[in-house]
């Protein structure tokens, strides 16, 4: 079944001739991802790779049928990206960037939900169909297709946890990241009923982190939801209160969202809660 994306999926490049959305958009031709076009304003009639670069989103949707854009901009011209893509009706549009307003960011995610498009980010490493497409940043080596589906907080986490599986011999039906800011779109619980409805996903992996309540809301979806078996894995159990770790939305404040809290929850859910990345395998092994 199709989580979102997959092989015959459409790609717009927003920010095509920028370094990040080159480099990125050659990872994910060589991945096999039908990258049709790009946008960068006043850099219309380029090519990058063999895409055909516009001016805007609707000088691209004239020539080409577009199901997903994927966004490498500035966080400062973020939002005007954004709003391009929800107003040409983009169904699926994945933020890679970092550092967007958290305002801008709820604002456009309200706009989008609206209109029924999925935003995913920002700040994510994208997400990654394992039959042939890939959108966003994540690297191509790493993935196997096999009966796993792995949604996560955290980029650089889900990378070590997917390399675990595919060198264990697991291998991945869809890969997911939502991002680690506050304010982001597509969420736990939405990539849980998804996988949850696939019948090529046997079990899930979840890589939650510190902060805020995402993992709080899987949980009770999981408990009510989820009949696959689901296991877990939480970063930051060592971080102190109140410093940010790494993401915008990782950060203890108030004694909520600690690790201990996240993992409690879980586990009281039924939920396998990894203490290492390298128990993830040995775990799905004795579930499946």
């Amino acid at each position: 079944m199709k989580i979102l994306i997959d092989k015959n999926t459409r790609v717009l490049v927003q920010g095509i001739t920028g370094t990040q959305g080159s480099f990125h958009t050659k990872a994910m031709l060589d991945f096999g991802t039908k990258v049709v076009a790009g946008v960068t304003p006043k850099k219309g009639g380029q090519e990058v790779h063999g895409v055909p670069v516009y001016n805007t989103i609707a000088e691209a949707k004239e020539k080409h049928e577009i199901d997903a854009s994927v966004i490498f901009v500035p966080a400062k011209y973020t939002a005007g990206a954004l709003n391009e893509a929800i107003d040409a009706d983009i169904p699926l549009i994945v933020v890679i960037t970092e550092h967007v307003p958290v305002w801008d960011a709820a604002r456009a995610v309200e706009k989008a939900k609206q209109k029924g498009i999925t935003i995913i980010g920002p700040n994510t490493p994208g997400l990654v169909s394992t039959d042939g497409c890939k959108i966003g940043i994540m690297p191509n080596q790493i993935f196997k297709r096999g009966k796993v589906g792995v949604i996560a907080r955290s980029g650089t986490l889900s990378y070590e946890v997917i390399l675990a599986l595919t060198n264990k011999g697991f291998g991945e039906t869809t890969c997911i990241g939502i991002g680690g800011d506050p304010a982001h779109g597509f969420g736990f619980v939405d990539g849980l009923a998804l996988f949850e409805k696939d019948p090529e996903t046997e079990a899930i992996v979840l890589i939650g982190e510190i902060g805020g309540t995402e993992e709080e809301h899987a949980a009770e979806y999981i408990k009510k939801s989820v009949t696959k078996p689901v296991v877990a894995f939480i970063g930051g159990r060592t971080a102190p209160p109140g410093k940010k770790m790494g993401h915008a939305g990782a950060i203890v404040s108030g004694g909520k969202g600690t690790a201990a809290s996240k993992i409690k929850v879980l586990e009281e859910a039924g939920v396998s809660v990894a203490r290492l990345i390298s128990d993830i395998p040995k775990i799905l092994k004795e579930k499946l």
